[in-house]
């Protein structure tokens, strides 16, 4: 009993784990907030007991590899000193019923701060980069440690132990390293064409009336046709199924106990079928054509169950990974297209297997209503079709839905979702005249008729602040994809989870 407490403990363990590191990927900055945190020299933190291990029981804690170089959490060491501050900054109580996950967050924002301090001082290696000592000398010389009346005091500076004044100047060696970096990631700079063209893709600018054609208004008499011309997919039979996987002799020898009434098919299939039905005594329930193809792939087989009485218990059949036999509890006939519940099947088989069928319904529906749009117009074609319809924009051309520019994320129009990326849905909306019809486009379940009904002219005072906003845009951009090239790094050997969870065992 023990045991099984103990594993059932552990695998709770694992689950809250998980679910604390899903959270810790999905929100990152949850707690932490969206201001990314440079800690180049830090002196004088506050310990901070709460988020500090003891490492005489937790041992070394490395916290994964960068190029080899282990990332220690250390006194004074770059991670060590980015969670100083961040612990010093967010006051965790163990209180708190997030406690765990907001001190997981605040350890892995420490350990990436570590990981891109650790890339780019690798980087600015390789690249062969030095910094001068005489000019990490006079850095040192302006830190508030070694300053009396606003001056230089060679005496505070001689008074600090040769360790901790080497650990300084290692600080401000890299700080200033890295301070190059930045300069030089900061000093990349867009052309002023480049800006230009970016800030005209804002304009024009269209408000649209759209007309949607779900595939849910796909008629039953559309449903119906298709049945009928297609019988074998929608016939109908209510079956039972016993399977056996351990061997063929076992499941002959069952199948031959039921026939011979030693044992009914439900006892049969309760004591030893080995398929989710066998606690239903095998019943399977009402079966179409198309599932039934799946149940049994063979075609002379699966036609001999089929042509089966009400009643009949099928030959030994060989399925995938073993052997199945039926009983036929209600005999084969034709789907009752009077019947809603086999019409919705139907169709979900229909839209799920035969969208372009579908499709091909909606988009006639759609050129039929664009003539009708030129006839009598936009509202009275839509008020006389019933057709759903919504109101869109102002919108600029915005593939993939760029932050800089109004997108689709905040229409409320559900049909839009799968739009961003769909260079059919901007072809249209963009392509047709004011107060004209757009050729229908298919976009994910559904087809849409675009009615553009305005399109604004160039604003220059927003043009403005678009070109003076897009070099900041740019220039996160480029800090972001920096961002991930460490983090993401063939050469980073993330061990954090494993290290964290053996440090903290909360639960």
């Amino acid at each position: 009993m023990a045991s099984k407490d103990k594993n059932k403990t552990e695998k709770r363990d694992d689950s809250s784990r998980s679910e604390i590191m899903r959270q810790l990927k999905t929100r990152p900055f949850l707690y932490i907030g969206t201001v990314l945190v440079f800690v180049i020299i830090v002196i004088a933190f506050v310990f901070v007991p709460a988020i500090v291990p003891d490492a005489r029981q937790s041992g070394e804690l490395i916290f994964g590899y960068y190029n080899k170089v282990p990332i220690r959490y250390v006194r004074d060491s770059y991670f060590f000193n980015v969670l100083q501050s961040l612990g010093r900054e967010h006051d965790l109580s163990t209180d708190d019923p997030q406690y765990i996950f907001r001190m997981a967050q605040m350890w892995r924002t420490a350990f990436e701060e570590a990981v891109l301090h650790l890339g780019i001082l690798d980087t600015m290696r390789q690249a062969g980069f030095i910094i001068p000592e005489e000019l990490v000398d006079r850095e040192m010389a302006e830190l508030p440690h070694f300053q009396e009346n606003g001056r230089f005091s060679s005496a505070r500076y001689r008074a600090m132990d040769s360790n901790t004044r080497m650990n300084l100047w290692r600080q401000v060696q890299e700080s200033l390293i890295k301070r190059s970096f930045y300069s030089d990631m900061e000093g990349i700079r867009s052309s002023s064409g480049e800006i230009s063209f970016i800030s005209s893709m804002a304009f024009p600018r269209r408000t649209f009336d759209l007309a949607i054609f779900p595939h849910a208004s796909y008629p039953d008499n559309e449903v119906i046709s298709f049945a009928q011309a297609n019988p074998d997919l929608f016939l109908t039979m209510r079956l039972s199924k016993i399977s056996v996987f351990s061997s063929e002799r076992e499941a002959r020898r069952l199948l031959e106990y039921v026939r011979s009434g030693v044992t009914t098919f439900e006892e049969a299939a309760r004591s030893s079928s080995q398929d989710p039905f066998a606690d239903r005594g095998g019943d399977m329930g009402l079966l179409m054509g198309f599932e039934i193809m799946h149940e049994i792939s063979d075609t002379a087989a699966r036609s001999s169950v089929i042509n089966l009485p009400a009643g009949s218990i099928s030959d030994l059949i060989s399925i995938p990974g073993g052997w199945a036999f039926f009983r036929i509890d209600e005999a084969a006939s034709m789907a009752d297209t009077t019947d809603s519940s086999h019409i919705g099947r139907i169709r979900n088989y229909i839209i799920n297997n035969l969208q372009g069928v579908v499709e091909d319904w909606l988009l006639t529906e759609a050129e039929a209503f664009t003539a009708r749009v030129r006839a009598v117009g936009f509202d009275r074609a839509a008020s006389e079709r019933n057709v759903r319809r919504h109101s869109l924009g102002p919108l600029p051309v915005n593939y993939g839905n760029t932050i800089i520019f109004p997108g689709l994320t905040n229409t409320g129009i559900p049909e839009l979702s799968e739009a961003e990326r769909n260079p059919f849905f901007w072809r249209a909306a963009f392509s047709a005249p004011l107060n004209t019809p757009s050729d229908p486009v298919v976009v994910g379940h559904n087809a849409i008729v675009f009615f553009p009904r305005e399109e604004s002219l160039i604003d220059e005072e927003e043009i403005e602040m678009l070109e003076s906003y897009l070099p900041y845009w740019i220039n996160d951009g480029t800090f972001q994809t920096y961002r991930a090239y460490f983090l993401n790094n063939d050469k980073l050997d993330d061990r954090f989870n494993e290290t964290f969870w053996r440090v903290f065992n909360p639960f």
